[in-house]
């Protein structure tokens, strides 16, 4: 695989290779297994605690089991552990699906399988904090486009799981640039999207056997021009800036009423007194668990004045905000986001698209950085997917080109650890520190380089990913049931 493949590849067209379609069925059928339900996301934040509506066991319970791995050392590599530090001449262990130890003289335990990293380097795997991979799937024809429930305003009660397409062979193409996870969200048409999931980057065939075991899940919500655009052609509210803060705070009020009426129901019952209890309401679900600060807050916002106004609702309504995702103009309120721990999920080098994207630059996530918040470069496109090191090459050098002076030990975590970190697994993944999960990329060159190939993809320890290896290259069940037979 040459790296030129993962910058040209068609997202209408997905380029295909020819492989043995019994090899890939069986191996992605071995991919499958079972594992646990989605933890709780962080503690709430909100001012007026809202009381926990009734538990409901998670019915699409992740089946994600990491693949067998034997014990692993890469030898005498340059490692950016996304700690802030660069360790040159040093060693990774894996074993049991972890990262045992990290360091320049770390013993290679007996019987572990040894590669040789000497003028290679190291990272965590890639994370991609937004991307819309299985929900607007390759090849993007209708039959295809998933990603939006575009019908309504407010749509929290879908959930981006469900039309999650496996096969994708976009996943393929991510893998092959380093991509360990993803966070899959609807898109943006509606204020309120709906939920989004973690996954694991492996082959599958069910969305539960990518599903990121522990995970807590997302709320897309969206400002701007996308919701007022697409319902205002309508004739229907919202058609404004103004209408779309009065959709978020009519649907708030109501998720809060929802939650004390189930608040209610679980008093009387504690005490023995007979009563029944509430009708589910699938959308008022969701943003009630938000308000108890079990389901994170992804909020597409481009300008600073509505990310400044999305924080106000935020705090009118006690939830809080993981991150801003695209937020072209956030050094604009740097000091505003570092404050209220807010996350942002951008590009570097897309710019002028729409008039809400008018004020991009390229220097958003080093001059958001010096300030002091959690900076995470995105893909939402299939392609910049498979290069979010070389986005974030971009922004690194424009930011030095400014004089912000930031090292590329500090930038690698905006490719790694900063996107776990707003998508709530950072506990897990997203670094090179004993006891998290092995999700390690070996690229063949400083992965700030435009010639850096991901060689090596281990995920949870397992070889999943080898550049100089045919046999480990997945093809989806679509690509290999093509006509030219996957060539």
């Amino acid at each position: 695989m040459s790296y030129s493949i993962l910058i040209v590849h068609n997202r209408q067209r997905p380029r295909v290779r020819r492989a043995s379609l019994l090899v890939s069925t069986l191996a992605a059928l071995a991919a499958l297994a079972a594992c646990t339900t989605p933890a709780a996301g962080p503690p709430q934040v909100a001012a007026q605690p809202v009381e926990p509506v009734k538990e409901v066991a998670e019915p699409y319970a992740s089946t994600y089991r990491p693949r067998p791995s034997s014990p692993t050392a890469i030898v005498n590599a340059s490692i950016f552990t996304a700690t802030g530090d660069l360790i040159e001449h040093g060693t990774v262990v894996m074993a049991d699906g972890k990262i045992q130890a990290v360091g320049k003289d770390v013993p290679v335990p007996s019987g572990a399988t040894v590669i040789d990293g000497t003028g290679k380097w190291v990272t965590p795997g890639v994370i991609d904090s937004h991307s819309h991979l299985g929900v607007f799937a390759a090849p993007g024809v209708q039959g295809q486009a998933d990603g939006n429930e575009n019908v309504d305003p407010n749509t929290a009660q879908v959930w981006a799981e469900h039309s999650i397409w496996p096969q994708d062979p976009d996943f393929d193409l991510a893998r092959e640039g380093g991509v360990t996870s993803l966070l899959i969200l609807p898109g943006s048409a509606n204020l309120f999207g709906g939920r989004g999931v973690a996954v694991k980057n492996v082959p599958a065939v069910t969305m539960q056997g990518m599903k990121f075991p522990g995970a807590p899940y997302d709320l897309k919500m969206a400002c701007g021009e996308n919701p007022k655009g697409r319902y205002g052609s309508r004739g229907r509210s919202p058609a404004t800036r103004m209408g779309n803060v009065a959709g978020y705070r009519k649907a708030w009020i109501d998720a809060a009423e929802y939650a004390h009426k189930w608040e209610s129901y679980e008093r009387k019952r504690a005490r023995g007194e007979a009563g029944e209890a509430p009708k589910r309401d699938l959308q008022l679900e969701t943003l009630a668990g938000v308000l108890q600060g079990k389901i994170l807050v992804q909020n597409h916002c481009y300008r600073a004045d509505e990310m400044a106004v999305m924080i106000d609702v935020a705090k009118e309504f006690g939830y809080k905000i993981a991150a801003f995702h695209h937020a072209v103009e956030a050094y604009k309120i740097a000091d505003l986001l570092a404050a209220n721990n807010i996350c942002v999920a951008t590009w570097a080098t897309r710019w002028g698209f729409k008039m809400e994207a008018y004020d991009a630059i390229e220097e958003n996530a080093a001059m958001l950085t010096r300030r002091g918040v959690c900076v995470a470069i995105h893909s939402d496109d299939a392609r910049i997917g498979q290069r979010l090191n070389i986005e974030s090459a971009v922004a690194l050098a424009a930011g030095r080109r400014a004089g912000i002076d930031i090292s590329e030990a500090e930038a690698v975590k905006w490719f790694t650890l900063n996107p776990a970190r707003l998508m709530g697994i950072a506990d897990k993944t997203g670094s090179l520190e004993p006891g998290k999960m092995a999700d390690v990329v070996l690229w063949s060159r400083d992965p700030f380089s435009i010639y850096s190939i991901a060689e090596k993809v281990f995920v949870d320890g397992a070889l999943i990913q080898d550049a100089n290896n045919p046999a480990l290259r997945h093809r989806s069940d679509f690509e290999l049931g093509q006509p030219d037979g996957g060539l």
